[in-house]
C-alpha cells in the first residue's frame, strides 16, 4: 500500500486529493471561527484559549502541519513528474484547450502563493500566540505582554488589519486561494472517485458555491476589522474595538 502511495502516479495523486480536502475542511472551520469575533470577542478569545497550547490543541496542530506538508510536497513532486513526462514537447506551443480551466493550469503557481501567505499568517497569528506559550513552557524568556496576549486573538485581529498593507496582502492571496479551492475541491473528488457524467458538473459547481462561501467570510471579516481600526468607524461598537 505504501509503494501505491508514493510510486503509483494515481497514489500520489489519492494522496493530495485526501489532504487537501483535509485542509478544505480546517479552511472551512477557521472561516467560521473567524465569524465569530464579529458577533463577539469574548467568545472569539474563548475559542482561542481552547486552542491554545493544549495538549488536544498540539496534536491537531501537528497533524494539520503534517496535512500541509505532505500535499506540498506531492503537489511538487507530481508537477516534476509530469514536466518529465512531457519531456520537449513541453516547450511546443499549443492552444489552450477549451475545457481546461486557467486554475488548473496554474495550481502550482497559486499553491506557491498560498504558502508565501501560509508564513505571513503564521508569523500574525500563530507565532504571537500558541508559539508563545510553547516558549513558555520550555522555559525560554516571554515578555509578560506577549504572554498575556496569547488567548488575546481578538487583539491580533484588531492589530492585524488595522493595517491597509495586511489588509491588501490578505484580499490578494484569499483571491488566489478562490481559484486553488474551486479547482482543488473538484478535482480531488474526481481523483477519489466521483467522476460519473452525472455528477462531473454539480460538483463542479459545489466546489466554486464552497469557495465562494470560505473566501467571501474570511473577507468579511478582514474589511470589518479594517474599516473599524483603520478609519475608526466603529462599526463594531459590541466588541469594544
Amino acid at each position: 500500500m505504501s509503494l501505491f502511495l508514493t510510486q503509483s502516479s494515481i497514489g500520489r495523486k489519492l494522496v493530495m486529493s485526501i489532504t487537501g480536502l483535509f485542509l478544505i475542511l480546517f479552511l472551512t472551520f477557521h472561516m467560521c471561527m473567524n465569524l465569530v469575533a464579529i458577533l463577539s470577542a469574548e467568545g472569539y478569545n474563548a475559542i482561542c484559549e481552547f486552542l491554545g497550547a493544549n495538549w488536544y490543541a498540539l496534536v491537531g496542530t501537528a497533524v494539520l502541519a503534517a496535512g500541509f506538508i505532505i500535499h506540498i510536497i506531492y503537489a511538487f513532486w507530481l508537477t516534476v513528474q509530469n514536466r518529465a513526462a512531457r519531456g520537449a514537447d513541453r516547450y511546443a506551443v499549443v492552444d489552450k484547450p477549451k475545457d481546461v480551466e486557467w486554475a488548473s493550469q496554474n495550481m502550482l503557481a497559486l499553491g506557491i502563493i498560498m504558502l508565501a501567505f501560509l508564513g505571513l499568517h503564521l508569523y500574525h497569528f500563530w507565532s504571537k500566540m500558541q508559539l508563545v506559550d510553547l516558549i513558555e513552557m520550555a522555559g525560554g524568556d516571554v515578555c509578560s505582554q506577549a504572554l498575556e496576549n496569547t488567548t488575546n486573538g481578538f487583539y491580533h485581529i484588531v492589530n492585524t488589519f488595522s493595517s491597509p498593507i495586511n489588509t491588501l496582502l490578505y484580499i490578494i492571496a484569499l483571491a488566489a486561494l478562490w481559484f486553488h479551492l474551486s479547482h482543488g475541491f473538484w478535482s480531488a473528488l474526481q481523483t477519489i472517485g466521483f467522476n460519473n457524467t452525472t455528477w462531473f458538473d454539480r460538483i463542479k459547481w459545489i466546489g466554486r458555491i464552497w469557495a465562494t462561501i470560505v473566501v467571501l467570510g474570511f473577507i468579511v471579516t478582514i474589511v470589518m476589522f479594517f474599516l473599524d481600526g483603520f478609519f475608526g468607524l466603529n462599526i463594531l461598537p459590541l466588541l469594544g474595538a
